[in-house]
């Protein structure tokens, strides 16, 4: 089953067009990721379809029904903030419960549902505690746990990990990858970390002002991205972009090449000369220009390379992408 659908959904700002005719299907069970650089419409795009914010025009559907008129209550979505929105004078506990309390669920059903979340995020020893009691990832757990207990046809989450330090950053992203699994629950997650994008999706929406790029798994948009902003997008270090005529002569398009796929050769293609270092124990990330354009090269191992060093860089031709001047795949 469909657990939602968008046709044409559009959302304008007074003159200012944010959202533009945005179509797209989320399965049963499917984790979908929102990425696109600031501004680009993801936490909008998420905003419509809870219902905080009212579609200009297209259709909102979950599991099958119209929504674009459901108020957020009713609409059977749970939504995670970025800022964790708890409240204060309230137990992890009450936090958790709270909506369900408001819903008039009775006490048994609501005190299962707790345990049951609680259980599930390790959350058990701190439900009496208040959340200036519990660290960053705690709260976020909670904030997780009390969308849990709603049993929503939907979760939604706005970048829910960017307050947390980088070690609680991969921790929580296999939390929810597990709680994925555990739930077998449709999610929609917003960020802009291309690690969250993906390790965590089954489906990846690239969004660039307003408009939707390129949908399909994170292997296929890496493999065979749909345009050069793509291409350069997903990745980290992002794609290497320089005139193919650097290699090619008479070539006018523009080649791509990853920092992976970009190796050290004495007789190389491109002489390089290099800027940075950064010496990152099991990779080596080399920084270099070549004539006037930056490449990154992402060396396996360590490397004694330093600034101001030249080098010269080869590629495999089967690993190189190429695009014309309106920045789509050339052959």
């Amino acid at each position: 089953m469909t657990a939602l659908t968008l046709t044409n959904v559009n959302k304008s700002f007074g003159a200012v067009h944010v959202l533009k005719d945005i179509s797209l299907t989320v399965e049963d069970g499917e984790f979908v990721v929102f990425v696109g650089p600031s501004g680009c419409g993801k936490s909008t795009l998420l905003r419509v379809i809870a219902g905080l914010e009212d579609a200009t025009s297209g259709e909102i559907r979950i599991a099958g029904e119209q929504v674009n008129l459901t108020p957020p209550s009713k609409r059977g979505i749970a939504m995670v903030f970025q800022s964790y929105a708890l409240y204060p004078h309230l137990s992890v506990r009450k936090n958790m419960s709270l909506a369900l309390r408001q819903e008039g669920q009775p006490k048994d059903v609501i005190e299962q549902r707790v345990a049951n979340a609680a259980r599930m995020l390790n959350l058990d020893p701190y439900l009496d505690r208040y959340p200036s009691e519990l660290s960053g990832g705690q709260r976020q757990r909670v904030a997780i746990g009390r969308a849990i207990v709603r049993e929503p046809k939907i979760f939604l989450f706005d970048e829910p990990l960017s307050n947390l330090d980088a070690a609680l950053r991969m921790n929580t992203r296999i939390e929810i990858a597990n709680l994925h699994r555990q739930l077998s629950a449709s999610m929609i997650y917003v960020t802009h970390d291309q690690t969250e994008a993906m390790t965590l999706a089954d489906k990846i929406v690239v969004l660039r002002d307003g408009r939707v790029e390129q949908i399909g798994s994170p292997m296929e948009l890496y493999n065979n991205p749909a345009n050069q902003f793509v291409a350069g997008f997903l990745g980290s270090p992002s794609m290497n972009f320089f005139p193919a005529g650097l290699v090619n002569e008479g070539d006018d398009r523009t080649m791509g090449v990853r920092p992976e796929d970009l190796f050290l050769s004495d007789d190389g293609p491109l002489l390089a000369q290099v800027i940075h270092v950064e010496h990152l124990g099991g990779d080596t990330n080399v920084i270099a220009n070549v004539q006037s354009h930056q490449v990154t090269a992402r060396l396996f191992g360590q490397h004694s390379i330093e600034a101001g060093q030249s080098l010269r860089l080869g590629f495999s031709a089967q690993k190189t992408f190429h695009f014309d001047a309106d920045g789509l795949p050339a052959a």
